[in-house]
């Protein structure tokens, strides 16, 4: 990584932590820069405003989680397994970034909101093909309901104490309770 992307790098992950302790509208961009020790026109020098660094959080979460939903393992069990260790992986290696995904979803401004629809739907769709071939007998609307409840319940998990978090074995049994929640369709997948 050279200077520039180590200054965006900490951009954004300081922006991801002010988003998510004071939402994004009460954030200025004076105290993004004064938390992460630069100047406002080194903030401009790599980014227009708040509204782009947004839209590039937003992107940086929706890279990395459509990323994982488009490798496929052949068993489709242990697909669903492996998709669903990555995102609490993700969500708590990055808790401020998906809370932020989750909170501020409204605050982004076109040209970003059109194709963060766009991909977000398209990443829910990719879940729900990932559950449907995991259980193939489930009706549409149970693996869709599935999906949302697995993908809710991961995502929570950026809203928990960092002592919680940091429990031992908290983070494994998050996993477990989402397979179990998913292995209500009549396939096991805990265990």
């Amino acid at each position: 990584m050279d200077g520039a992307d180590d200054r965006e790098r900490l951009i954004l992950t300081t922006a991801a932590e002010l988003f998510r302790d004071k939402g994004f509208h009460r954030a200025g961009m004076d105290e993004l820069g004064t938390r992460a020790g630069l100047s406002g026109p080194a903030l401009y020098r790599h980014f227009a405003g708040k509204n782009e660094i947004l839209a590039a959080l937003f992107t940086e979460a929706l890279d990395e989680l459509v990323g994982a939903t488009a490798a496929l393992l052949p068993d489709p069990v242990d697909d669903l397994r492996r998709l669903v260790r990555h995102h609490v992986g993700f969500t708590v290696g990055h808790r401020a970034l998906v809370t932020v995904y989750q909170r501020e979803d409204r605050a982004l401004v076109e040209p970003w909101r059109a194709e963060f629809g766009r991909r977000r739907r398209r990443y829910v769709q990719r879940w729900e093909a990932a559950v449907a071939r995991a259980a193939p007998g489930a009706e549409p609307a149970a693996v869709a309901a599935t999906t949302r409840c697995c993908l809710a319940t991961i995502f929570s998990l950026a809203y928990w104490t960092p002592r919680l978090v940091g429990a031992p074995d908290a983070v494994e049994a998050a996993e477990e309770y989402v397979l179990r929640g998913a292995g209500l369709l009549g396939v096991e997948l805990h265990g």
